[in-house]
């Protein structure tokens, strides 16, 4: 009976440290979470933001109150419709000038002809030309100044536009919109609240695509390399396991001691490799759910 006794403990504590020894690290799921904070401040108009769903890559998640920034954008426009409107006609403000100047140039022509002839003086001549010259000033001048003109009102409805597409980007940023594929994990406001710049309206997690984030032993190192494939195993308590495909994603540079409820093959080691092992996620894990890795 003693004989009986001493096989089935044997056996009993076997089976245990195989079991203890079946995997080569082990750690917690975990997900690259994203905080969605407002960015502009204002009361909330809506948000229908629900803690659990998935949501797209730009999806709107709710509105922050644009009501004065659509009428100061509105403001602008006037302000720079008024100033296009009021810059002068350049042709139509020389038109005058340049018909004297034609008459004059035709005169003149016609004061050579009639000299050539004897019929008209030097003087003549000379008393038209002094009048084309003065016209010609006169044009010059008013094409600078006209010029000038139409330039200042270009820029000014130019700085007008600039800020016009400033108010736009505040607009746009009054949009909340979700900054990738994921689920909602957790929304911090309600519609009716005031948005600060900066502060946490929700956070969305990337479920699909997880990590197990493990420890290995600096003897276990040789043995693990980015890209590697090796099998994860998510342990949901009591037998319920369940096994995955996973890919070694990332190897920290550096070691640290070994995190608090880490267990490691070489439990007496106090020096570990963060790792970051990609899995796909088929429904089942959750964050901080317990996994183990087998190279």
């Amino acid at each position: 009976m003693k004989k009986i006794l001493l096989s089935i403990i044997t056996a009993v504590l076997t089976l245990s440290c195989t079991k203890q020894n079946v995997y080569d690290a082990t750690g917690t799921f975990e997900s690259t979470e994203i905080t969605v904070s407002a960015e502009v401040s204002g009361k909330i108009t809506s948000l229908h933001a629900v803690e659990g769903s998935r949501v797209a890559a730009g999806q709107e998640l709710g509105i922050i109150d644009t009501t004065s920034l659509v009428l100061q954008r509105e403001v602008l426009r006037k302000q720079q419709s008024a100033m296009l409107s009021s810059r002068p006609d350049i042709q139509k403000q020389v038109a005058s000038i340049r018909e004297q100047i034609t008459k004059q140039e035709n005169e003149l022509a016609r004061l050579k002809r009639m000299k050539e002839g004897g019929a008209a003086t030097g003087k003549q001549v000379d008393d038209v030309e002094a009048q084309l010259r003065v016209l010609r000033s006169q044009l010059d001048a008013s094409l600078s100044t006209l010029t000038a003109n139409v330039t200042s009102a270009n820029n000014s409805a130019a700085a007008i536009e600039a800020q016009i597409q400033l108010i736009e980007d505040q607009i746009r940023r009054c949009h909340i919109t979700s900054p990738t594929d994921g689920t909602i994990l957790v929304r911090y406001a309600e519609q009716g609240e005031m948005a600060v710049a900066g502060k946490p309206l929700m956070r969305v997690a990337d479920l699909e695509n997880m990590y197990l984030r493990a420890y290995f032993t600096s003897d276990q190192l040789s043995r693990v390399a980015v890209g590697q494939q090796v099998k994860v195993i998510a342990d949901f308590g009591g037998d319920e396991q369940y096994e995955y495909n996973g890919t070694v994603a990332w190897i920290a540079a550096d070691s640290e001691f070994t995190p608090k409820g880490i267990q490691t093959k070489n439990s007496r080691a106090n020096l570990v490799y963060a790792t970051k092992i990609a899995v796909h996620n088929d429904g089942k894990l959750r964050i901080g759910l317990y996994g183990e890795v087998k190279l």
